[in-house]
């Protein structure tokens, strides 16, 4: 039963932790593939997100509703915070830099996105102060040990089946709606993606709201296993850039599968090289992982095959 145990917890551990990594990951490489933003407030999106998703769901519990019902207010009103959050911040910061940009883009929207990070970081210790704000369980109901005797509560579970009912659903956006076309079609031809008729600054506005959704959705997922802190969005941003850089920058695809391939990692760390290589061995394990495969491969794995962000 040991034995049993150990191997539920590895591959529950890294199944929520891959699935969280990938919904990160595709909301990071979808702003990069499109708009050529290289992102560095997605993590306080994340941080939106579990802040969203707490009080939504403390607010929520208290009516009486059947025991399903908050959590699923609470990640679905996070998500569309923190989309709205995004949204304003496109359309005020982003599009003035692009109409005044004349070169230097990526570096600017690099300086925009940090600095967007710490007036979050730091907006958000100001509002709602410097004390972690989490819950023991989000699911209530018969726990896993019941079911299984293994010792595992349904967030996890759960949380990985958010994450792949997220990534799923954006993919369908993407290719069976006219709007997630025209999204492809700015992806790969920005220019003649306007020539057609596509309102390019509509575009733009979505993608990011996307984005920011996808984070807020895995921030408010997770409050069970990370509460919400005002600077708790700084790891889920290293690790989001890590899958990135792993498979291929702005690959969405390649995103679902490198998000998997480090949570797997972080979890074959934890459970089996911790006890030898200490508490870095999850960063020791992803980093020289992540070098040897740039070292054969200098684009990522998926670097070559993919022409544009939604390939």
């Amino acid at each position: 039963m040991d034995a049993l145990r150990e191997i539920w917890e590895f591959f529950s551990t890294a199944m929520l932790r891959g699935g969280m990594y990938s919904l990160m990951a595709v909301g990071l490489a979808l702003v990069f593939g499109v708009m050529n933003i290289a992102n560095f407030a997605h993590g306080e999106f994340y941080m939106l997100g579990a802040f969203f998703g707490y009080f939504i769901l403390s607010a929520v519990s208290k009516l009486g509703l059947p025991v399903f019902v908050p959590p699923i207010l609470a990640i679905v009103g996070a998500g569309l915070g923190v989309a709205a959050v995004a949204g304003f911040f496109e359309r005020t910061a982003f599009r003035a830099l692009r109409r005044r940009s004349k070169g230097q883009w990526l570096m600017n929207t690099f300086l925009l996105t940090l600095g967007i990070s710490i007036i979050l970081q730091n907006g958000a210790r100001l509002v709602w102060g410097a004390k972690y704000r989490g819950v023991t369980r989000m699911w209530k109901g018969q726990s896993l040990n019941q079911l299984l005797e293994i010792g595992l509560p349904p967030d996890r579970l759960i949380g990985f089946l958010i994450a792949v009912l997220s990534i799923g659903g954006f993919v369908l956006f993407l290719n069976k709606t006219d709007t997630g076309r025209a999204i492809r079609a700015v992806s790969q031809d920005e220019t003649g993606a306007s020539l057609v008729g596509v309102n390019l600054g509509r575009i733009h506005t979505l993608v990011f709201a996307l984005s920011g959704l996808l984070a807020g959705v895995a921030g408010a997922s997770l409050l069970s296993v990370t509460p919400a802190f005002p600077f708790m969005g700084v790891m889920p941003l290293y690790k989001s850039w890590f899958v990135l850089i792993l498979v291929g920058m702005g690959s969405i695809g390649g995103s679902i599968v490198g998000g998997l391939i480090l949570g797997f990692l972080e979890a074959f760390a934890t459970t089996y090289l911790s006890n030898y290589l200490g508490s870095g061995s999850q960063e020791f394990i992803c980093l020289t992982v992540i070098i040897v495969i740039l070292l054969i491969k200098p684009n990522g794995i998926f670097g070559k095959s993919v022409k544009s962000a939604v390939e």
